[in-house]
């Protein structure tokens, strides 16, 4: 069987960021992806394909077989009609442009996707939702990313409920959460205080969780990219 290509979404950096003592490369544009979700998609039996921020987004759709919008930084309040309340963390315009139209080209193509983190919130946000801008209790900034910090409920009858154990402990490494849910999005996953920690779009195979399963497997994968690949294939 041949193995599904899989597209990661990354950030935008530049040469200071990364260059080290080469002065001439620091107003380079660079673009960057955590090695974790690769690392996901490979043991899950997929390959990863990194996306870069400049290229037409429905050419990513047509080629690859699934999506994964992958975690990063705060997406800019005016696409959910809101001023910013905090600047505890840069905006990415760039990144936040591609991925909703990333989304404008999957979604009636019916083409797989994950969000992870500010993914998960890209998929609302692109449905019409909006987030609450902070909520620092949320973030675990100073621990180890493998550290559990909360259990996680799934509603009866989700994707996430059938791939996941009842009760689900996971890390946090976020301090915005999902508010009013986009049309056609479906919360299926909670933390203890009723926080959304996973969406779907019944119909579609698009799912998102809040946490980073990426980073906290004791496995070779989780089954949240198990799912991905499943419907890719």
């Amino acid at each position: 069987m041949t193995k599904p290509l899989i597209g990661i979404s990354g950030k935008q950096v530049f040469g200071r960021d990364v260059a080290g003592n080469i002065p001439s490369l620091y107003e380079a544009p660079a673009h960057v992806y955590w090695a974790n979700y690769s690392q996901g998609i490979l043991a899950a039996g997929g390959i990863p394909i990194y996306l870069p921020l400049n290229m037409d987004p429905v050419d990513a759709v047509e080629r690859c077989d699934g999506l994964l919008l992958t975690g990063g930084t705060d997406i800019s309040p005016d696409l959910y009609g809101q001023e910013s309340t905090t600047d505890a963390f840069a905006k990415e315009p760039l990144r936040d442009s591609f991925e909703l139209a990333l989304m404008d080209a999957a979604v009636p193509a019916a083409l797989p996707v994950l969000g992870i983190c500010r993914g998960h919130q890209i998929i609302n946000v692109h449905a019409g939702g909006s987030l609450n801008q902070d909520v620092p209790e949320h973030g675990a900034f100073d621990l180890p990313i493998t550290t559990e910090r909360h259990e996680v409920t799934f509603a009866e009858g989700s994707v996430l409920g059938s791939i996941y154990p009842t009760h689900h402990k996971v890390n946090s490494l976020h301090h915005q959460t999902v508010a009013r849910l986009g049309d056609g999005v479906v919360a299926t996953a909670f933390d203890e205080e009723g926080s959304v920690e996973g969406l779907e779009l019944p119909g579609l195979p698009i799912v998102s969780v809040q946490w980073h399963p990426e980073m906290m497997t004791t496995r070779d994968t989780d089954p949240v990219f198990e799912w991905l690949i499943n419907q890719s294939s």
